[in-house]
């Protein structure tokens, strides 16, 4: 029986997608829907970088939100 990894889709810098992809394309991928606009996916595994992971995220909510939200949040921890 198979089991499905975890998945988390976020925005991330133009140019960036390509760069993840054809680095690590077990790891990283063009979600559907989304990925034509540069979003990227990445799968959640036993080995998951979460540091990695917090950062892609942090990133992605930075150039998502509202500004008065954005900069509420540091773009390193």
């Amino acid at each position: 029986m198979a089991h499905d990894r975890g998945t988390v889709w976020c925005k991330a810098p133009r140019g960036v997608q390509a760069i993840l992809v054809e680095a690590a394309p077990d790891r990283f991928f063009v979600p559907p829907y989304v990925g034509h606009k540069g979003w990227i996916g990445f799968r959640l595994d036993a080995a998951t970088d979460w540091d990695e992971v917090e950062a892609l995220i942090r990133r992605s909510y930075r150039m998502t939100a509202p500004r008065r939200l954005a900069v509420l949040v540091p773009e390193e921890a």
